[in-house]
């Protein structure tokens, strides 16, 4: 155990000295890259200390003197992921159980990270006031809490949805094997997550579904939205759409974001309008299934994966499109609904987990239909690509709705009030030993 802190809590109006630890800071998929940008850059903004502690792959600060890299094996990266590290890379028990978890199928790095960022602390133990995690929930964590940081984290949605999904989906019996093993670290995050006394969840949907399966206690759990980079992800209305352009993001080979119900769905849609194709922010997998998916659906040449672009060219494709299509089968918050919103793009979502607490309700600011259903998703496209009065007031109301409620500022507040919660309860069970 490290030695205890002898660095007095901050006051109610002094500014936070925070320790905020993400496992991979992937800047461009993955989706906890660039949160942990915008958490940052607001957190530092409202006037308060932050350093990232992050693992492979480095996330994109604005301030890059903010990150501190607690670098691991990598065993994950591009363009070799598996790979088997030399002899040399290998530095310590963790790196070696770490290798070895691979090897076996699963995915240690949410451990693995969690257990270095430990160390790291240990001689740092008067330099933060808290600790946040954002979800790795690895046992590392907790060793934290035993050395007497305060520990805060955010769990944005029960990876067990993703499990339990990918089993749905998956076949063969070797593949439900790997798949169990693969996701063998949410017996561990589920160990975690509970005794963590205070948790940033980024929706109702997700704080319920949250208790339900991880056991963590409702009253624990403060819900405080993500947000969106409103001077970024905004209209450009001197770009002109192209005619039947539909564009999502969209992980292809995760079966909880529902691209080949999209791409069912697309091929109903193209019947009646043979232009409609589709743009898809993201990348295929090796030996991904997608492809010949879209030539038994006689879609070549109607479909195109982008991805590795700037922000800025991510903006001009929503500015390109006539609508953006959600398709998940369940969302935790959905950043791709509230920027496409954000951009002044009609916006056509599933109902699944939190997307209708991020769209509202049917009609209002997007259209919305049942999740797992191409009929219903095509019938809607086409109602949406076919009404330019609608698509006009989706736009402008869209928009409105993400300059109303999800801004990063607001959820950096939400942070910072949540944070000076623990260090009181902190600061009253030091005035009671």
């Amino acid at each position: 155990m490290s030695r205890p802190s002898t660095r007095p809590l901050p006051g109610p109006d002094e500014p936070l000295r925070v320790a905020w630890l993400v496992y991979r800071g992937n800047p461009h998929c993955g989706g906890q890259g660039v949160y942990t940008r915008y958490v940052a850059r607001e957190v530092a903004a409202l006037g308060h200390h932050l350093e990232v502690l992050s693992g492979q792959p480095w996330p994109q600060l604005d301030d890059p003197a903010q990150l501190v890299e607690v670098p691991g094996l990598d065993l994950y990266r591009q363009p070799d992921p598996f790979r088997v590290p030399h002899i040399r890379e290998f530095r310590d028990s963790v790196d070696v159980r770490e290798f070895a978890l691979m090897c076996t199928a699963g995915f240690p790095e949410p451990w693995a990270f969690s257990e270095r960022a430990h160390r790291l602390l240990r001689q740092r133990r008067d330099d933060f006031d808290i600790v946040h995690d954002n979800q790795s929930l690895g046992t590392g964590v907790l060793k934290m809490m035993r050395d007497g940081w305060p520990v805060t984290a955010t769990i944005h949605h029960p990876i067990t949805v993703d499990r339990d999904l990918d089993l749905a989906h998956a076949e063969g019996v070797r593949r439900r094997v790997s798949l169990r093993r693969w996701y063998g670290f949410l017996r561990m995050q589920m160990r975690v997550a509970p005794r963590i006394p205070r948790v940033v969840t980024v929706s109702s949907s997700s704080r319920r579904d949250i208790a339900a399966q991880m056991g963590v206690p409702t009253e624990h759990m403060t819900v405080v939205p993500i947000g969106v980079d409103e001077n970024l992800f905004r209209p450009r209305p001197e770009i002109a759409r192209v005619p039947g352009r539909l564009m999502t993001t969209a992980s292809a080979d995760v079966p909880l974001k529902g691209l080949t119900i999209l791409l069912d769905a697309l091929a109903k849609v193209r019947v009646e309008r043979p232009d409609a194709h589709l743009v898809v922010i993201g990348r295929l997998k090796e030996g991904s299934a997608v492809p010949a998916l879209i030539d038994s659906l006689g879609l070549d040449g109607a479909v195109a994966f982008v991805s590795g672009v700037t922000d800025e060219r991510i903006v001009e494709l929503y500015a390109e499109a006539q609508v953006s299509v959600v398709p998940s089968l369940y969302e935790g918050f959905s950043l791709p609904a509230a920027e496409a919103m954000a951009c002044g793009v009609p916006v056509v979502a599933t109902t699944g987990g939190a997307l209708p607490e991020v769209v509202g309700p049917d009609g209002e600011s997007a259209r919305t239909v049942d999740p797992g259903d191409p009929s219903q998703l095509a019938a809607m496209i086409l109602e949406v690509l076919d009404d330019e009065s609608q698509r006009r007031r989706l736009s402008e109301s869209g928009r409105a709705r993400v300059l109303e409620r999800f801004t990063w500022r607001s959820h950096a507040e939400g942070l910072v009030e949540v944070w000076r919660a623990e260090l009181a309860e902190q600061q009253a069970r030091r005035a009671h030993r």
